[in-house]
């Protein structure tokens, strides 16, 4: 017989880790294994100097954040730590962000922490501390198929995290839980209030958590002081339009704050790091049908291996629903088809895969994108060659 989180023997006999970010839904994920007798222990993790995030009320893991997680902890009745992963956090998700940046790219930070910090240095810590499984609130699902756990969307659309957990390897995924995937966010709030805890309206947390202000530049600047060098803003045709203060300002996609007029919307369509050019254009010039991937962790029941060519839905943003798209694996390099098209593709980004767009659908990993091919004869790519004109 299996317990509610599908291991062999009683709740008290089996040890949960929980990661508490001091937030309204990791709270209730403490309080409800507790509530159904499993030996819990909170962790929150200390991330970086907090400074000016303290203050942010829609910032997570500030030292509010900190506090919030250890009197969740006291309400509930559970042990609780706070461990020290500044300098892991640095190294593994704010130094990548701010490299990701200088190099071009658009960095998810989130998908690195989850990635890292989360779910190999706290899986680790909590087999130290004897755990069974380890529980977060994020809003997923997994259930055993076949012999081993498989996730899926959430059943609260509103609030699907699957695009910043593709990285989630099989051996992480059969070892977390995620008791929250099941509910919508009203009802959580509404548990947390019977539970008594003080944070059942706590906004959710919203920005990066070490871009406060979301200014990604000054942050990238603190992180590497000659960052942002100047370089040229080029007209896909060949023009040059102005200068600008250092590719780290922009985006792919980009139409605000670009700093040149020519009576026409422009967008930012590629990024030189090399020659430090920004590349504008008309909308049409993001038009993108192929990426390319790298880093890929596939958690699929079938092997990925050469030659292999899969219908399968992907997303490469977070807001947007699943699309049909082909992958394939051919020399070694994967890439993925978009049917429809999709606007505004950038190295850097993350794309996730779907077994289908149905509100059930499973997630079958994902990839970090390399390169993205136009649909005319733009392509960009984390080392592309020296700007050009059409």
């Amino acid at each position: 017989m299996l317990n509610s989180l599908d291991l062999p023997g009683r709740p008290e006999d089996t040890r949960v880790v929980v990661a508490m970010s001091g937030g309204v839904d990791s709270s209730v994920v403490a309080a409800l294994m507790k509530q159904q007798g499993y030996d819990v222990i909170g962790v929150t993790l200390q991330l970086y100097d907090h400074g000016a995030m303290v203050s942010k009320a829609k910032a997570c893991c500030a030292g509010q954040d900190i506090h919030d997680a250890r009197r969740a902890a006291e309400k509930i009745g559970i042990p609780h730590y706070v461990l020290d992963y500044e300098s892991r956090f640095k190294e593994a998700v704010m130094d990548r962000f701010a490299d990701s940046y200088i190099a071009g790219e658009t960095p998810v930070p989130c998908v690195s922490c989850n990635q890292t910090v989360k779910f190999q240095d706290l899986l680790k810590t909590a087999k130290d501390l004897g755990a069974d499984v380890l529980a977060t609130g994020h809003y997923v699902r997994t259930a055993i198929q076949g012999n081993k756990r498989a996730m899926f969307r959430p059943s609260d659309l509103d609030r699907d995290q699957s695009y910043f957990l593709f990285a989630t390897t099989q051996e992480q995924l059969d070892f977390i839980r995620f008791p929250l995937g099941g509910m919508p966010k009203a009802e959580v709030r509404e548990l947390a209030r019977e539970f008594g805890l003080s944070i059942a309206d706590k906004p959710d947390s919203q920005d990066i958590c070490f871009v406060p202000d979301g200014n990604y530049a000054e942050v990238i600047k603190k992180l590497r002081p000659n960052a942002a060098e100047p370089g040229e803003i080029i007209h896909i045709d060949g023009r040059v339009l102005g200068h600008h203060d250092g590719i780290i300002h922009f985006t792919i996609g980009q139409r605000r704050g670009i700093g040149v007029a020519t009576g026409e919307p422009l967008y930012v369509v590629r990024l030189d790091a090399d020659t430090r050019r920004v590349l504008v254009g008309p909308r049409e010039a993001l038009a993108t049908r192929r990426i390319y991937l790298r880093e890929l962790n596939w958690i699929g029941d079938m092997p990925l291996d050469e030659g292999c060519d899969l219908d399968i839905f992907a997303k490469v943003r977070s807001t947007r629903p699943p699309a049909p798209a082909r992958l394939r694996v051919e020399n070694g390099k994967v890439s993925v088809d978009l049917v429809s098209g999709e606007t505004g593709v950038a190295p850097g980004q993350a794309c996730v895969f779907f077994d289908s767009d149905g509100d059930e659908a499973r997630v079958l990993g994902g990839g970090w994108i390399a390169r993205a091919e136009r649909a005319g004869t733009w392509t960009i790519d984390t080392q592309p060659e020296k700007a050009a004109t059409a």
